[in-house]
């Protein structure tokens, strides 16, 4: 233990100069909750939620206010998480993946497992990948080696419960999912203890239909919303008590977040609206990394980062490289996890589909357009109040977006219109294929 320890204060420390150790690879445990709000837990403000376990983990690692997400949809959101790359790339923002249509996830892109089982790692995911609704598009097609999960949403039919490439139940009781999930990812760390390992972990709640098992129901103050939320939080805890009692605690990196905002129920906290929209709500998520002895207790950053930099941050770490083949827009946020550094980003870029709807640069978000009931509000064309700059808000002193101040700042606004005309302009050519049917 004592010899591990050096070890990774070694690594940590070459990795801090900007050098990469080849003799050392930390186990990754990536966990997403689906249409988890920003307020939906303790460390992020609930009051009606208990969530002591990812609080603990909050307390004993570091949490991130200006977490985005790359979409405030589930298919492209996760997506960007896995290739490091904004969704327009992947041509993952038409839809979401459904049994009735084609979209999936390119078999030309490479992903975070594939990656990480190139350098070494045994992968797995266990629970929701909805990056292609068909067996030929499943994530054992992706780099990862065991899958335990499902396809897709658990509000689309047929949903089925696969044990790798074979089916295992149908109709699924939804009731025990999170418990299931739970299990496996105790065996898969047990059985690899020894050697690296990346589980993913996507989960299929709170993503409406709702269910939880009797133990939870009933608990929360916050219906069965609250019941499923704390039941996520009880297998988070569960796993990281497993992590302690094999001795891997300091030799693994864990992450908590969310795919997108809160869908018709959950809290998106101080933040304006929910998914599926350009404000805060529907792209700023939860995010809590804990791994002893590099990321100090307790820290909390305001950073702005987003789930594209999960890939390059994971890929660093195990000693491995970047693919050559695509551009990855994801950067290395250790700097900012583990040394309370500045963000690696100049801009991220906010979408709604195919279309660039902000800007986060520093304090600042730039919106030109959001959904108003069936239609989308443009605030940058030559019609509108709002042109040519659009709305600019203070996300410091006022995160709900409430106000613009683009007649105060107009620099600012100047500035962010130029990386969202870049970024608009490096997108240009990206076309839907005509395949993906709605």
């Amino acid at each position: 233990m004592v010899l591990k320890k050096l070890v990774k204060l070694l690594v940590f420390t070459m990795i801090s100069t900007s050098l990469v150790a080849q003799d050392y690879q930390p186990n990754f445990i990536l966990i997403m909750a689906d249409d988890l709000g920003y307020g939906d837990l303790g460390v992020y403000g609930s009051t009606l939620i208990k969530t002591p376990n990812l609080d603990q983990m909050a307390a004993q690692g570091v949490h991130l206010t200006s977490f985005y997400s790359s979409a405030n949809v589930c298919t492209a959101a996760r997506g960007g998480l896995l290739t490091g790359r904004y969704p327009i790339r992947l041509n993952l923002v038409s839809d979401v993946a459904r049994p009735t249509n084609d979209i999936h996830l390119p078999e030309s892109e490479t992903t975070l497992a594939e990656t990480l089982k190139a350098a070494g790692y045994a992968t797995a995911i266990f629970g929701k990948w909805h990056l292609g609704s068909r067996e030929e598009w499943s994530p054992l097609n992706h780099g990862f080696d065991e899958f335990y999960g499902v396809l897709h949403s658990n509000d689309m039919s047929p949903f089925i419960l696969y044990q790798n490439e074979q089916q295992i139940e149908e109709p699924v009781n939804q009731s025990t999912l999170t418990q299931r999930y739970t299990e496996q990812a105790l065996r898969f760390i047990e059985e690899n203890q020894d050697d690296p390992f990346f589980i993913y972990l996507p989960h299929t709640f709170p993503h409406v239909p709702l269910f939880v098992t009797e133990e939870f129901e009933g608990q929360s103050e916050a219906g069965l919303y609250g019941d499923v939320v704390e039941t996520l939080d009880w297998s988070t805890g569960t796993i990281l008590n497993k992590v302690q009692e094999l001795g891997l605690d300091e030799n693994t990196l864990v992450i908590f977040t969310s795919d997108n905002g809160p869908w018709f129920e959950g809290s998106s906290g101080p933040l304006r609206s929910r998914k599926a929209t350009s404000w805060e709500g529907g792209l700023r998520v939860p995010f809590i990394a804990r791994w002893p002895g590099v990321i100090p207790a307790g820290s909390v950053s305001h950073e702005p980062a987003m789930n594209i930099d999960i890939y390059p941050t994971f890929t660093r770490l195990a000693g491995s490289t970047l693919p050559t083949s695509q551009v990855v827009d994801g950067k290395n946020i250790l700097p900012l996890l583990a040394n309370g550094e500045k963000t690696p980003h100049e801009a991220l870029l906010l979408f709604n589909n195919d279309r660039i709807a902000g800007v986060r640069s520093g304090r600042w978000k730039l919106v030109v357009e959001s959904f108003y009931r069936t239609a989308i509000a443009s605030f940058d064309n030559t019609s509108s109040y709002y042109a040519p700059n659009g709305l600019l808000f203070d996300l410091e002193k006022d995160p709900s977006e409430t106000y613009s101040y683009t007649r105060e700042n107009p620099s600012v606004a100047t500035r962010l219109r130029k990386l969202l005309e870049a970024g608009q302009e490096e997108f240009s050519s990206a076309v839907l294929p005509d395949m993906w049917n709605r």
